[in-house]
């Protein structure tokens, strides 16, 4: 049952990562610039690296998240996600709980206001295209990752 959780975050954070590469596309930013936003907060300017980085903790956390809800099965049997409906309102809860206790407070508290300060003072030209794309976008991105999530397969 562990394998299988841990195995469900990865695949539901990859299917995830897809339609992000895919609104790339579709508002004509380079490809991995959603993901190049959480690189760059994190101190990687280098537009080689930034998309990667962001893109390697996206995996990591629906990996952790699937391998959490896993453990807690195996200590709790209500968390047991057996079968289609359950495994689908199980991963609806773990993302609902990821997005509130993780997504929101980086999101609101550390990455918006580091693509703010780079609006005034970026490291380099590729990070100041990056905070400019997203500036003023805050509760649209809020709004927006929120319905993502609703959709996001489990």
């Amino acid at each position: 049952m562990l394998a299988y959780c841990t195995l469900a975050g990865l695949l539901s954070s990859i299917v995830i990562s897809g339609l992000l590469f895919s609104l790339d596309f579709i508002s004509k930013t380079p490809p991995g610039t959603f993901f190049a936003v959480i690189g760059s907060s994190l101190g990687f300017y280098d537009s080689n690296t930034s998309p990667y980085v962001g893109l390697l903790l996206h995996f990591a956390t629906g990996t952790v998240a699937g391998n959490l809800l896993g453990q807690g099965g195996i200590f709790w049997n209500r968390l047991v996600p057996f079968g289609l409906r359950r495994g689908t309102v199980l991963g609806v809860i773990t993302g609902i709980s990821l997005w509130l206790v993780l997504f929101l407070p980086l999101t609101m508290y550390i990455i918006q206001p580091k693509l703010e300060m780079f609006n005034f003072s970026a490291p380099n030209q590729y990070v100041f295209v990056i905070a400019q794309h997203f500036q003023g976008l805050d509760m649209i991105v809020v709004i927006g990752s929120f319905f993502r999530l609703t959709i996001e397969p489990r």
